[in-house]
């Protein structure tokens, strides 16, 4: 059976002005990604990582040609229909935490299910759920003051995952991270791609993350330079 394409890039391009010049950060990149996948965008500081994942989360558009995100084009989607394809669809996973530090985990992990309007009971079953994944049960009523750095990116994971997205968008996610829990997060995120088929797309350049991955992606100087499927 086909997989379904979740996000298909055609010609995309991206400039971003630089005086009275231009600076092309993405050269006509095109792509599909699709459902399931444990994918990864890999190149050097520079090469179009970082932009291209913005582009695909809707946090930016394209200058030319086209994302199209769960069958929505990104660049005609209004401010309003962008954050509602965020907050429905689309998890979110940086290099730095955000966590808000005057919550506990709980409440750090329940805030997107606060912008979905569930009720009390429907938002304490999904954080708890999500916690455990991560096996952060324990750590509910912590503040992130609190918790160690491995513990803070896996509250941000559960964050992520606590809605069950379609995509999981993860920006350098163990940049900050020693070697140990690097892997111990890249495990947990294996796990979920499996159990709730998840679509996972990395920007990295960490080896421990290409580990993982089970297409790679290259991309050099705003193009891509090679796209390989890896057999696990």
């Amino acid at each position: 059976m086909e997989k379904e394409v979740k996000i298909q890039l055609l010609e995309l391009v991206k400039s971003f002005p630089m005086g009275k010049r231009e600076f092309l950060a993405l050269k006509g990149i095109d792509l599909s990604i699709y459902s399931g996948e444990f994918s990864g965008l890999v190149g050097p500081s520079g090469s179009g990582k970082t932009t291209l994942l913005n582009i695909i989360g809707s946090l930016d558009g394209p200058s030319q040609g086209e994302a199209i995100v769960l069958g929505q084009a990104v660049s005609k989607l209004s401010h309003k229909q962008a954050a509602h394809l965020r907050n429905q669809s689309i998890g979110f996973i940086f290099q730095t935490y955000n966590l808000l530090p005057v919550y506990t985990a709980f409440e750090n992990v329940e805030f997107p299910l606060l912008l979905l309007k569930k009720s009390s009971s429907e938002r304490k079953k999904a954080v708890m759920e999500a916690l455990d994944w991560l096996g952060l049960a324990d750590r509910a009523k912590s503040k992130p003051g609190t918790l160690s750095g491995g513990e803070s990116q896996r509250v941000a994971i559960a964050r992520a995952m606590v809605k069950r997205p379609e995509i999981v968008l993860a920006d350098e996610p163990t940049a900050n991270l020693d070697a140990e829990n690097s892997h111990h997060i890249l495990k947990t995120m294996v796990d979920l791609n499996k159990s709730l088929g998840t679509t996972f797309l990395f920007a990295t350049h960490d080896e421990k993350v290409i580990g993982y991955l089970r297409r790679i992606i290259h991309l050099n100087d705003g193009k891509v330079a090679a796209d390989e499927i890896i057999e696990k």
